[in-house]
């Protein structure tokens, strides 16, 4: 158990992440900041009063100055605007550049030795930001992405073959965009290869619907973005620092020559524990795979190209 996880961002994803981090006991306290005066605090108060009905002791408070969070062993950043109908993830990047930028440098001055997880979007590209403003070693910067991409994945796999998740051994790679990689090489039912109970056109159209995973919810709530699974996926990656798991992700990684790639975000497989990214883990990949991985990282270069040139 840690002593404080700060959600930063009171809007859906972080109210909800911060609501599933108290349920699962990870930390005494669970801090939200939000800029918005008095969000936190209401959603706060309203998250620890469920405590004595869910059954956690955990204490849930809201505040809107980073001094508050002071000495807080990890962050997750879900600040910025939500999507809306018609925008891309890389159309947000300007305005949630200029956020997350501004809330590295706060967690770099009141807690320097923390982690950080990522969760605002582009996120590929506003890890790249994280790193830049705090200045944190790779380990303690990354991004949640692969975790939700490979959820989405598997819920469609199971649908379609009328089969549970739980079976669905899969992994999403490369940037949290259109440009994602399913890698449909490793993607198992209990042992089983999938292309041995699917047809490759029906896989095909899974991977199609998988990488519109998030503008498809976003064409249904029109208003707003998905944050249940994206709370559920970040919680999930704080869950294994925090029980030093040791668990084997996707996530956003800072890569310096991994799958022949280097000085760009990417979602790839790695090892996370107490130490935060303690290991990247290469696999092999087909021809097809390495190829799209390469094109899905000069995608996420392209933006963080712009947010270099400001």
């Amino acid at each position: 158990m840690f002593n404080t996880i700060t959600v930063v961002g009171a809007g859906n994803v972080g109210a909800t992440a911060a609501q599933r981090l108290a349920e699962k006991n990870l930390a005494r306290t669970i801090l939200m900041l939000d800029v918005v005066e008095g969000v936190p605090q209401g959603k706060g108060l309203d998250q620890w009063q469920s405590g004595p009905i869910e059954g956690y002791d955990t204490k849930v408070v809201g505040s809107n100055d980073y001094d508050a969070a002071t000495g807080s062993e990890l962050f997750v950043v879900t600040a910025g605007i939500a999507r809306k109908p018609g925008m891309s993830r890389d159309d947000l990047v300007k305005t949630n550049a200029g956020i997350v930028a501004s809330v590295s440098a706060e967690i770099a001055r009141v807690s320097p030795d923390a982690m950080v997880i990522v969760v605002s979007n582009p996120l590929d590209a506003m890890c790249y930001v994280a790193r830049k403003g705090t200045g944190f070693p790779r380990e303690r910067v990354f991004g949640m992405a692969g975790v939700l991409d490979t959820a989405r994945y598997r819920t469609f796999l199971s649908e379609a073959m009328g089969i549970s998740v739980q079976d669905i051994q899969a992994m999403v790679l490369g940037g949290h965009g259109d440009t994602m990689v399913p890698l449909v090489s490793y993607t198992t039912v209990s042992g089983i290869p999938v292309q041995q109970l699917l047809s490759q056109e029906k896989i095909d159209a899974i991977v199609a619907r998988t990488r519109a995973g998030g503008a498809e919810i976003v064409g249904h709530l029109k208003t707003g973005s998905a944050y249940y699974a994206p709370s559920a996926a970040a919680v999930q990656m704080v869950e294994a620092i925090v029980l030093d798991q040791k668990r084997v992700l996707p996530a956003s990684a800072w890569l310096t020559g991994e799958y022949g790639l280097r000085d760009v975000y990417l979602g790839v497989p790695v090892k996370i524990g107490r130490g935060g990214i303690e290991e990247i883990i290469e696999v092999t990949l087909t021809d097809s795979e390495r190829s799209q991985l390469g094109t899905s990282a000069d995608a996420v270069r392209v933006i963080q190209n712009l947010i270099d040139q400001g």
